[in-house]
């Protein structure tokens, strides 16, 4: 494929690019292919070296560039960074070394956020290292939106080993989400702001009614980023409108266990992960 040609001759037919340290960006790839179900994607988990969560800044843009750099070889036409950690520290340069529109975890769920809230006061759950970057905050600072941050890492292996509705993980839930409405009792609003916690979505939504005694929105970043994908294709980035279901081509860096957990985050069946070498 001669790239220069491809890029300036934009083509439907051309897919949708998805990347996340991990396996967790899957639950984007899911709610994509339900929102826009004829697109092709192409999926790039680096499961070698995640999670990004507890690397530099640096180390993660380096890390995303890469994966960006792989999609954009095989000529998609949109990339979606499916890792709210490589979003919150990387979004700039990707999107400065990329010739194509370039869509982050965090812009879409705290517009989602700021929709949802009713009162203002948001809460964001992460990985330490989206919650140490501050992007939720500056994404949606505003004087009338208070935002309470949490890392929640044990809710990553939870989600990965399927534990997502036992007694285990109602105590871990428990546990952090009581620290956040010791924090700000008045949360209306949790953000996901995490791939992989889609998966616990049902008892983080019933743990936080509990504990604050009356229903609150979840938003989950990977719905709100199939959205913002929608919104960008129908702008000008050329949607593939066609009835047959889209074609998902799956590569890994490492595929130690992706059999196991990658139907888990997907929501059916993945024939098979192309090892590559970024």
């Amino acid at each position: 494929m001669d790239m220069d040609m491809d890029m300036a001759a934009p083509d439907p037919r051309r897919p949708i690019g998805v990347f996340d340290s991990g396996v967790g960006g899957l639950t984007v790839v899911r709610a994509l292919r339900a929102r826009l179900p004829g697109e092709d994607v192409v999926y790039l988990g680096d499961t070698a070296r995640v999670p990004y969560g507890s690397k530099s800044p640096r180390t993660v843009e380096r890390y995303a560039l890469a994966c960006q750099a792989f999609l954009l070889a095989r000529g998609v036409k949109l990339v979606l960074i499916a890792c709210n950690t490589a979003s919150a520290n990387a979004l700039p340069a990707l999107r400065a070394a990329s010739p194509v529109p370039v869509i982050g975890a965090v812009e879409p769920g705290a517009a989602s956020a700021r929709a949802a809230t009713r009162n203002g006061h948001v809460a964001v759950i992460g990985t330490l290292g989206t919650v140490r970057s501050g992007a939720y905050e500056q994404a949606l600072a505003a004087p009338e939106v208070y935002v309470t941050a949490l890392a929640c890492p044990l809710f990553v292996p939870l989600a990965e080993e399927g534990w997502t509705g036992d007694e285990v993980a109602r105590v871990v839930a428990r546990r952090y989400l009581a620290e956040l409405f010791v924090r700000d009792p008045a949360i209306d609003t949790i953000v996901l702001g995490c791939t992989h916690y889609p998966l616990l979505r049902e008892v983080i939504a019933r743990t936080a009614a509990e504990l604050a005694g009356r229903e609150l929105a979840i938003v989950d970043s990977a719905t709100a980023m199939a959205e913002a994908a929608a919104a960008a294709l129908g702008g000008g980035a050329h949607p593939n409108l066609r009835a047959a279901p889209g074609r998902l081509a799956c590569h890994a860096t490492d595929i130690s266990r992706l059999d196991e957990l990658a139907p888990r985050f997907l929501g059916e069946p993945v024939s098979s992960f192309e090892l590559v070498d970024l």
